[in-house]
Protein backbone atom coordinates (compact mmCIF):
# COMPACT_ATOMS: atom_id res chain seq x y z
CA UNK A 1 0.00 0.00 0.00
CA UNK A 2 1.32 3.63 -1.01
CA UNK A 3 2.32 5.79 1.62
CA UNK A 4 -0.38 8.35 -0.15
CA UNK A 5 -3.10 5.66 0.27
CA UNK A 6 -2.82 5.16 3.94
CA UNK A 7 -2.85 8.62 4.35
CA UNK A 8 -6.22 8.81 3.14
CA UNK A 9 -6.99 5.69 5.25
CA UNK A 10 -5.84 7.18 8.32
CA UNK A 11 -7.33 10.61 7.80
CA UNK A 12 -10.84 9.02 8.18
CA UNK A 13 -9.91 7.57 11.27
CA UNK A 14 -11.41 9.22 13.83
CA UNK A 15 -9.02 10.38 17.22
CA UNK A 16 -9.68 8.60 19.83
CA UNK A 17 -9.98 11.28 21.79
CA UNK A 18 -12.48 13.16 19.99
CA UNK A 19 -14.73 10.25 20.34
CA UNK A 20 -14.82 10.66 23.55
CA UNK A 21 -16.42 13.64 26.11
CA UNK A 22 -13.28 12.77 28.89
CA UNK A 23 -10.09 10.69 29.03
CA UNK A 24 -8.40 8.72 31.41
CA UNK A 25 -9.05 9.10 35.38
CA UNK A 26 -10.48 12.59 34.63
CA UNK A 27 -13.94 11.32 33.40
CA UNK A 28 -14.28 9.96 36.91
CA UNK A 29 -17.49 11.18 38.57
CA UNK A 30 -16.58 14.09 40.43
CA UNK A 31 -15.82 13.55 44.45
CA UNK A 32 -19.30 15.81 45.78
CA UNK A 33 -21.50 13.98 43.15
CA UNK A 34 -20.01 10.56 43.86
CA UNK A 35 -20.53 10.89 47.84
CA UNK A 36 -24.55 11.75 47.14
CA UNK A 37 -25.13 8.78 44.67
CA UNK A 38 -22.84 6.32 47.27
CA UNK A 39 -24.91 7.72 50.11
CA UNK A 40 -28.48 5.87 49.27
CA UNK A 41 -26.64 2.65 49.53
CA UNK A 42 -25.01 2.94 52.61
CA UNK A 43 -25.90 -0.27 54.61
CA UNK A 44 -27.47 -2.12 51.58
CA UNK A 45 -24.44 -4.32 51.19
CA UNK A 46 -24.05 -7.55 53.38
CA UNK A 47 -20.82 -7.41 54.98
CA UNK A 48 -19.27 -10.33 56.13
CA UNK A 49 -16.50 -10.76 58.61
CA UNK A 50 -14.01 -12.09 55.81
CA UNK A 51 -14.26 -8.03 54.19
CA UNK A 52 -11.66 -6.57 55.41
CA UNK A 53 -11.77 -3.79 53.05
CA UNK A 54 -15.04 -2.72 51.60
CA UNK A 55 -15.92 0.88 50.23
CA UNK A 56 -16.41 2.35 53.80
CA UNK A 57 -13.06 4.39 53.26
CA UNK A 58 -13.24 4.69 49.20
CA UNK A 59 -9.75 2.85 49.33
CA UNK A 60 -8.14 1.46 46.10
CA UNK A 61 -9.40 -1.97 46.42
CA UNK A 62 -11.56 -4.66 47.96
CA UNK A 63 -10.43 -7.24 50.32
CA UNK A 64 -11.44 -10.51 51.19
CA UNK A 65 -9.71 -12.81 53.67
CA UNK A 66 -9.73 -16.85 52.51
CA UNK A 67 -7.34 -18.17 55.13
CA UNK A 68 -4.55 -16.75 58.13
CA UNK A 69 -1.75 -15.61 55.24
CA UNK A 70 -4.03 -14.94 52.65
CA UNK A 71 -6.72 -12.11 51.58
CA UNK A 72 -8.09 -11.73 47.77
CA UNK A 73 -7.39 -8.26 46.43
CA UNK A 74 -10.36 -7.46 43.76
CA UNK A 75 -10.43 -3.74 41.74
CA UNK A 76 -11.75 -2.43 38.41
CA UNK A 77 -10.91 0.35 36.72
CA UNK A 78 -11.46 1.89 32.91
CA UNK A 79 -12.22 5.21 31.34
CA UNK A 80 -12.14 6.50 27.70
CA UNK A 81 -8.89 7.37 25.93
CA UNK A 82 -6.72 9.81 27.07
CA UNK A 83 -4.14 9.74 24.29
CA UNK A 84 -5.08 8.99 20.18
CA UNK A 85 -2.24 6.11 19.93
CA UNK A 86 -4.31 2.92 20.63
CA UNK A 87 -1.72 0.74 22.15
CA UNK A 88 -1.15 3.58 24.12
CA UNK A 89 -3.98 3.64 25.30
CA UNK A 90 -4.06 0.23 26.40
CA UNK A 91 -0.89 0.41 27.68
CA UNK A 92 -1.55 3.33 30.03
CA UNK A 93 -5.28 1.72 31.28
CA UNK A 94 -3.87 -1.57 32.39
CA UNK A 95 -1.41 0.29 34.41
CA UNK A 96 -3.77 2.27 36.19
CA UNK A 97 -6.24 -0.57 36.71
CA UNK A 98 -3.45 -2.77 38.01
CA UNK A 99 -2.01 0.03 40.11
CA UNK A 100 -4.98 -0.32 43.19
CA UNK A 101 -3.61 -4.02 44.01
CA UNK A 102 -0.01 -2.34 44.12
CA UNK A 103 -1.29 0.60 46.41
CA UNK A 104 -3.00 -2.23 49.06
CA UNK A 105 0.13 -3.61 49.04
CA UNK A 106 -0.95 -7.00 47.04
CA UNK A 107 0.69 -8.83 44.23
CA UNK A 108 -1.16 -9.00 40.83
CA UNK A 109 -2.70 -12.54 39.99
CA UNK A 110 -5.01 -11.87 36.45
CA UNK A 111 -6.83 -9.61 35.13
CA UNK A 112 -9.98 -9.58 33.46
CA UNK A 113 -10.39 -7.39 30.15
CA UNK A 114 -13.75 -4.52 30.10
CA UNK A 115 -14.19 -3.47 26.71
CA UNK A 116 -16.38 -1.02 25.05
CA UNK A 117 -15.55 -0.03 22.00
CA UNK A 118 -17.87 1.98 18.73
CA UNK A 119 -17.32 -1.03 16.39
CA UNK A 120 -18.84 0.80 13.57
CA UNK A 121 -16.38 3.57 13.84
CA UNK A 122 -13.16 2.49 14.97
CA UNK A 123 -11.45 -0.21 12.73
CA UNK A 124 -11.23 -3.75 14.05
CA UNK A 125 -7.29 -3.18 14.50
CA UNK A 126 -7.34 0.00 16.14
CA UNK A 127 -9.12 -1.65 18.66
CA UNK A 128 -7.14 -4.76 18.61
CA UNK A 129 -4.04 -2.52 19.07
CA UNK A 130 -6.01 -1.14 22.26
CA UNK A 131 -6.14 -5.07 23.47
CA UNK A 132 -2.80 -5.76 22.63
CA UNK A 133 -1.39 -2.86 24.84
CA UNK A 134 -3.04 -3.79 27.56
CA UNK A 135 -1.98 -7.41 27.24
CA UNK A 136 1.83 -5.77 27.32
CA UNK A 137 1.62 -4.03 30.47
CA UNK A 138 0.01 -7.59 32.38
CA UNK A 139 2.84 -9.55 30.57
CA UNK A 140 5.10 -6.68 32.20
CA UNK A 141 3.43 -7.31 35.73
CA UNK A 142 3.84 -10.95 35.30
CA UNK A 143 -0.31 -11.75 34.71
CA UNK A 144 -2.47 -13.45 32.01
CA UNK A 145 -6.02 -11.82 30.98
CA UNK A 146 -8.02 -14.53 31.70
CA UNK A 147 -11.33 -13.71 30.26
CA UNK A 148 -13.39 -10.41 30.15
CA UNK A 149 -16.29 -8.54 28.90
CA UNK A 150 -17.23 -6.33 25.29
CA UNK A 151 -19.97 -4.03 24.52
CA UNK A 152 -20.96 -1.89 21.21
CA UNK A 153 -21.03 1.43 23.02
CA UNK A 154 -20.72 4.77 21.79
CA UNK A 155 -17.72 6.27 23.41
CA UNK A 156 -14.34 3.72 23.71
CA UNK A 157 -14.10 2.23 26.90
CA UNK A 158 -11.14 -0.05 28.22
CA UNK A 159 -10.15 -1.43 31.54
CA UNK A 160 -9.24 -4.13 33.63
CA UNK A 161 -10.58 -5.78 36.24
CA UNK A 162 -7.48 -6.80 38.95
CA UNK A 163 -7.15 -10.04 41.13
CA UNK A 164 -4.33 -10.13 43.50
CA UNK A 165 -3.61 -11.65 46.70
CA UNK A 166 -1.78 -10.04 49.62
CA UNK A 167 -1.14 -10.66 53.54
CA UNK A 168 -3.79 -9.67 55.43
CA UNK A 169 -0.42 -9.14 58.09
CA UNK A 170 0.88 -7.06 55.10
CA UNK A 171 -2.37 -4.70 53.64
CA UNK A 172 -1.95 -1.02 53.76
CA UNK A 173 -4.74 1.46 53.90
CA UNK A 174 -5.70 4.65 53.06
CA UNK A 175 -6.96 5.34 56.81
CA UNK A 176 -4.03 3.85 58.99
CA UNK A 177 -1.63 7.50 58.63
CA UNK A 178 -0.29 8.11 62.14
CA UNK A 179 0.54 11.68 63.24
CA UNK A 180 4.57 12.48 62.48
CA UNK A 181 4.33 10.89 59.58
CA UNK A 182 6.19 11.78 56.95
CA UNK A 183 4.16 12.28 53.20
CA UNK A 184 5.90 10.62 49.93
CA UNK A 185 5.07 10.78 46.27
CA UNK A 186 6.80 8.74 43.86
CA UNK A 187 5.26 10.19 40.23
CA UNK A 188 5.32 13.86 38.89
CA UNK A 189 1.96 15.67 38.88
CA UNK A 190 0.53 17.11 35.30
CA UNK A 191 -0.69 14.31 33.76
CA UNK A 192 -4.41 15.81 33.19
CA UNK A 193 -2.63 18.91 32.23
CA UNK A 194 -0.48 17.12 29.18
CA UNK A 195 -3.49 15.77 28.06
CA UNK A 196 -5.63 18.88 27.57
CA UNK A 197 -2.20 20.14 26.16
CA UNK A 198 -2.43 17.13 23.90
CA UNK A 199 -5.86 17.22 22.88
CA UNK A 200 -5.08 20.70 21.41
CA UNK A 201 -2.05 19.70 19.82
CA UNK A 202 0.44 21.58 21.92
CA UNK A 203 2.18 18.56 23.38
CA UNK A 204 5.78 18.08 21.42
CA UNK A 205 7.54 14.41 21.23
CA UNK A 206 9.53 15.12 23.90
CA UNK A 207 6.49 15.69 26.11
CA UNK A 208 4.32 12.97 24.82
CA UNK A 209 7.04 10.65 25.77
CA UNK A 210 7.27 11.78 29.10
CA UNK A 211 3.64 11.40 29.78
CA UNK A 212 3.61 7.72 28.31
CA UNK A 213 6.79 6.95 30.50
CA UNK A 214 5.25 7.97 33.37
CA UNK A 215 1.54 6.24 32.89
CA UNK A 216 2.73 3.50 32.10
CA UNK A 217 5.36 2.72 34.75
CA UNK A 218 3.68 0.28 36.95
CA UNK A 219 3.96 0.87 40.59
CA UNK A 220 5.23 -2.26 41.94
CA UNK A 221 7.11 -1.07 44.93
CA UNK A 222 3.45 -1.35 46.45
CA UNK A 223 4.32 -4.99 47.89
CA UNK A 224 7.47 -4.31 48.72
CA UNK A 225 6.34 -1.13 50.85
CA UNK A 226 3.42 -3.56 52.24
CA UNK A 227 6.51 -5.38 54.73
CA UNK A 228 7.53 -2.16 56.02
CA UNK A 229 6.43 -2.11 59.85
CA UNK A 230 7.03 2.06 59.33
CA UNK A 231 4.95 2.17 55.88
CA UNK A 232 1.26 3.26 57.36
CA UNK A 233 -0.47 4.13 54.67
CA UNK A 234 -0.52 3.84 50.85
CA UNK A 235 -3.01 5.01 48.26
CA UNK A 236 -2.65 5.78 44.23
CA UNK A 237 -3.12 9.43 42.77
CA UNK A 238 -5.87 9.17 40.17
CA UNK A 239 -8.54 11.03 39.70
CA UNK A 240 -9.31 13.07 42.12
CA UNK A 241 -5.93 14.64 42.02
CA UNK A 242 -3.46 14.90 44.92
CA UNK A 243 -5.93 16.63 47.37
CA UNK A 244 -8.47 14.51 47.08
CA UNK A 245 -6.73 11.10 47.59
CA UNK A 246 -4.63 12.77 50.52
CA UNK A 247 -7.68 14.37 51.69
CA UNK A 248 -9.04 10.29 51.59
CA UNK A 249 -6.01 9.81 53.60
CA UNK A 250 -6.77 12.14 56.09
CA UNK A 251 -10.44 11.84 56.75
CA UNK A 252 -9.72 8.03 57.35
CA UNK A 253 -7.00 8.69 59.66
CA UNK A 254 -8.28 11.65 61.42
CA UNK A 255 -5.52 13.59 60.81
CA UNK A 256 -4.84 17.24 59.61
CA UNK A 257 -1.73 16.55 56.12
CA UNK A 258 0.34 19.98 55.32
CA UNK A 259 2.01 19.72 51.97
CA UNK A 260 4.79 21.83 50.75
CA UNK A 261 4.09 22.73 47.45
CA UNK A 262 7.40 23.36 45.83
CA UNK A 263 8.17 20.05 47.23
CA UNK A 264 6.13 18.23 44.59
CA UNK A 265 7.31 16.51 41.72
CA UNK A 266 5.95 18.11 38.34
CA UNK A 267 6.27 16.83 35.15
CA UNK A 268 8.57 19.42 32.83
CA UNK A 269 5.87 21.54 31.43
CA UNK A 270 2.88 21.68 33.47
CA UNK A 271 2.88 24.53 35.09
CA UNK A 272 3.76 26.30 31.66
CA UNK A 273 0.45 24.52 30.33
CA UNK A 274 -1.50 25.40 32.90
CA UNK A 275 0.04 29.15 32.43
CA UNK A 276 -1.15 28.75 28.88
CA UNK A 277 -5.01 27.67 30.02
CA UNK A 278 -4.18 24.00 29.02
CA UNK A 279 -6.83 22.42 31.85
CA UNK A 280 -8.89 19.96 31.96
CA UNK A 281 -12.45 20.14 33.55
CA UNK A 282 -12.30 17.99 36.45
CA UNK A 283 -9.61 20.06 37.90
CA UNK A 284 -12.27 22.65 38.74
CA UNK A 285 -15.29 20.49 39.58
CA UNK A 286 -12.20 18.42 42.26
CA UNK A 287 -11.78 21.67 43.75
CA UNK A 288 -15.33 22.34 43.87
CA UNK A 289 -15.87 19.07 45.73
CA UNK A 290 -13.45 19.37 48.36
CA UNK A 291 -12.15 22.97 48.29
CA UNK A 292 -13.71 23.72 51.70
CA UNK A 293 -11.03 21.48 53.70
CA UNK A 294 -7.76 22.34 52.22
CA UNK A 295 -6.32 25.85 53.22
CA UNK A 296 -3.76 26.88 50.18
CA UNK A 297 -1.13 29.86 51.49
CA UNK A 298 -1.95 33.16 50.47
CA UNK A 299 0.65 33.30 47.80
CA UNK A 300 0.32 30.23 45.93
CA UNK A 301 -1.45 31.04 42.53
CA UNK A 302 -4.50 29.62 40.31
CA UNK A 303 -1.83 27.71 38.49
CA UNK A 304 -0.56 25.89 42.28
CA UNK A 305 -4.32 25.73 42.61
CA UNK A 306 -4.70 23.78 39.71
CA UNK A 307 -1.80 21.24 39.63
CA UNK A 308 -3.34 20.59 43.00
CA UNK A 309 -6.59 19.00 41.71
CA UNK A 310 -5.36 17.86 38.81
CA UNK A 311 -6.50 14.44 37.91
CA UNK A 312 -4.06 11.88 37.42
CA UNK A 313 -3.89 8.69 35.09
CA UNK A 314 -1.71 5.73 36.57
CA UNK A 315 -0.59 8.36 39.38
CA UNK A 316 2.05 7.39 41.56
CA UNK A 317 1.83 5.54 44.99
CA UNK A 318 1.34 8.25 48.03
CA UNK A 319 2.85 6.79 51.30
CA UNK A 320 2.79 7.68 54.52
CA UNK A 321 5.35 6.78 56.55
CA UNK A 322 6.91 7.13 60.05
CA UNK A 323 10.59 9.10 59.90
CA UNK A 324 12.88 6.79 60.20
CA UNK A 325 11.86 4.94 57.39
CA UNK A 326 11.94 7.89 54.94
CA UNK A 327 15.41 6.43 53.92
CA UNK A 328 14.30 3.15 53.24
CA UNK A 329 11.18 3.71 51.14
CA UNK A 330 12.87 6.35 49.08
CA UNK A 331 15.44 3.72 48.55
CA UNK A 332 12.92 1.44 47.74
CA UNK A 333 11.18 3.74 44.91
CA UNK A 334 14.68 4.98 43.38
CA UNK A 335 16.07 1.51 43.08
CA UNK A 336 12.88 0.68 41.18
CA UNK A 337 13.18 3.57 38.46
CA UNK A 338 10.98 6.25 40.01
CA UNK A 339 13.36 8.98 39.65
CA UNK A 340 10.75 11.97 40.79
CA UNK A 341 10.08 10.60 43.91
CA UNK A 342 10.25 12.96 46.65
CA UNK A 343 8.64 13.73 50.48
CA UNK A 344 6.20 16.42 49.63
CA UNK A 345 4.63 16.89 53.78
CA UNK A 346 3.64 14.86 56.84
CA UNK A 347 0.50 14.19 58.81
CA UNK A 348 -0.02 15.36 62.54
CA UNK A 349 -3.00 15.31 64.79
CA UNK A 350 -6.21 17.69 63.84
CA UNK A 351 -9.40 18.33 62.17
CA UNK A 352 -9.04 16.26 58.95
CA UNK A 353 -7.82 18.68 55.82
CA UNK A 354 -4.84 20.19 54.58
CA UNK A 355 -2.69 22.66 54.22
CA UNK A 356 -0.71 23.82 51.44
CA UNK A 357 2.31 25.67 52.52
CA UNK A 358 4.42 27.74 49.86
Amino acid sequence: MSEKVSEKISEKIPRLTQLSHGGGCGCKIAPAILQKILAGTAGASIIPKELLVGAETSDDAAVYQINRDQAIVATTDFFMPIVDDPYDFGRIAATNAISDVYAMGGTPLFALAIVGMPVNVLPLETIGLILKGGEAVCREAGIPIAGGHTIDSVEPIYGLVAIGLVNPAHLKRNCSAQAGDKLILAKPLGVGVYSAALKKDQLHPADYAAMIENTTQLNTPGPLLACLDGVHAVTDVTGFGLLGHLLEICKGSGLRATVNYHDLPLLPRAREFVENGLVTGASGRNWESYGKDVNLAVDLDAAAKTLLTDPQTSGGLLVSCAPDTVTEVLSLFLQQGFGHVSVIGEMAEGRPGIAVIA
